[in-house]
């Protein structure tokens, strides 16, 4: 089943992944098995609430057009696992894809386990049966650090070498990222501390806004850079942030990572989770972007949350994020864009626009009954840009939705690009910064583009079903 069927609610994307119903939270596992990209996520077949997880898959050879499979990881009773499959990651092991995940039971209370499962069928190239190995590689988090928090183990390969990251969080309300070293995935050894919120630039970078780092990932630039990047919770899921910096070895069994840079990974209010793969020209990062609304709405509609469209990521000579959409995406675009130039058109319900700006320019995508607009005004020359959805509040806990103002150095030009799937908004400001929000139309609003600036460009392609290579 492919990911492209109209959904029955119009603010359901089509073409980010997603299961056809019920739950999905964060992206596990992204690895690429004989020309094929797998994709894995946080599921609940069940219900759309956040219980019963298993690890969900896709798969595809071009980045836009997904296969579902079956569910690939299902909690075990009376195992390691038996209350959930929850976050981790997928390698190769000697030719074997194996998936390196926290498993969780009924008392974890916030400790999980590092469990394995291996690929039945290696020479299947849907690897859609999954062996879980009955006991844990590691049981809990090292004696002596007083970690409350231990979870998300991701694996990479550093000097010929094969490590591990584990997210933490600290009785005092530190977190951290442990680091262990797993050359033999059945044998995994302590490394220390690889950087906690005490380091002086992830202080400045993120403030004091997590109590645990979940989901750590690391990769590596083509200039040598190394990316670490964390999600930020404090009992509940708050942001991501990202480090960049060079990763030292320090004897035979340590790595050092030194920071130069930081700060957040997306700017919106719905990002969270992300996982990335390491290719060997480039890493592609999803992330999870949940249901800014009341969960009795999400309940009603039958799913719950969806994955980001996968972006580029990179570094910029001065340490700071570079980020783009995959080129890939453009498979997805009709043959013929349907705006060349600033104006008003109608909006189709899912889209692919880029606008850059001499000039301060609005952008409007979305108007109220009211009249209100949902807009983005660009200032080329304060290098700024800022969202405002002032007319669609949150109907969430967090309740109204202020602007969210980003900052990029100012020059001549500004180049933004807005990807619209459903309620998902993605917002690229040129290749430094993303916006990731969930914006609810209503029956009577009307999606349309009007954009005001005498030195705009604008170009725009609907978002169709990409045809089977």
């Amino acid at each position: 089943m492919s990911l492209t069927a109209p959904p029955q609610d119009p603010n359901a994307p089509r073409f980010r992944v997603r299961p056809p119903a019920n739950w999905i939270n964060d992206p596990n596992g992204p690895f690429r098995w004989r020309d094929r990209y797998h994709l894995f996520y946080q599921h609940n077949p069940d219900a759309p609430v956040h219980a019963n997880i298993h690890w969900g898959h896709v798969s595809s050879r071009d980045l836009a057009h997904w296969d579902h499979h079956p569910v690939a990881l299902t909690p075990t009773p009376g195992g390691p696992d038996e209350a959930g499959c929850w976050s981790g990651c997928v390698v190769d092991d000697g030719g074997v894809p194996t998936a390196v995940y926290t498993g969780v039971d009924r008392h974890h209370t916030g400790l999980g386990t590092i469990c394995l499962a291996r690929a039945a069928d290696p020479d299947d190239d849907t690897l859609t049966k999954w062996k879980p190995l009955p006991t844990p590689v590691v049981t809990g988090p090292p004696p002596g650090l007083d970690v409350v928090m231990f979870r998300d183990p991701f694996v990479f390969l550093s000097g010929g070498r094969r490590w591990a990251l584990v997210g933490a969080g600290h009785a005092d309300g530190t977190p951290s990222v442990l680091l262990y070293g797993c050359d033999d995935l059945a044998d995994w050894k302590f490394s220390g501390v690889l950087v906690d919120g005490n380091d002086p630039v992830a202080a400045d970078a993120f403030g004091d806004k997590a109590a645990g780092w979940e989901c750590p990932q690391m990769y590596a630039t083509a200039s040598g850079a190394w990316v670490l990047v964390v999600s930020l919770w404090d009992g509940d899921p708050r942001a991501t942030g990202y480090l960049t910096g060079r990763l030292q070895p320090c004897g035979d069994r340590e790595l050092r990572f030194e920071a130069r840079a930081g700060g957040r990974l997306d700017h919106g209010r719905d990002f969270y989770a992300p996982a990335v793969l390491q290719e060997a020209d480039r890493a592609l990062m999803w992330g999870w972007s949940w249901e800014a609304r009341e969960q009795s709405e999400a309940v009603r509609a039958g799913w719950a949350g969806v994955l980001t469209a996968p972006r580029v990521v990179d570094v910029h000579p001065d340490g700071s994020l570079r980020v783009a959409p995959t080129q890939e995406l453009e498979l997805l675009r009709a043959a013929e864009p349907f705006v060349t130039a600033p104006g008003r058109t109608v909006l189709p319900e899912a889209y692919d626009l880029s606008v850059s700006a001499r000039a301060r320019t609005t952008v409007s995508l979305l108007r109220s009954a009211s009249g209100r607009e949902l807009a983005i005004r660009l200032d080329p020359e304060a290098g700024t840009v800022t969202l405002d959805r002032g007319g669609w509040p949150r109907t969430g806990a967090e309740g109204a939705a202020p602007p969210i103002e980003v900052r990029v150095p100012p020059r001549g030009e500004l180049r933004i690009r807005v990807l619209v799937d459903g309620s998902l908004y993605e917002l690229f400001v040129d290749d430094r910064a993303t916006v990731t929000e969930r914006v609810y139309s209503r029956p009577d609003d009307v999606q349309e583009l009007v954009v005001t600036g005498s030195a705009a460009a604008v170009t725009g392609w609907e978002q169709v079903p990409p045809t089977r290579g």
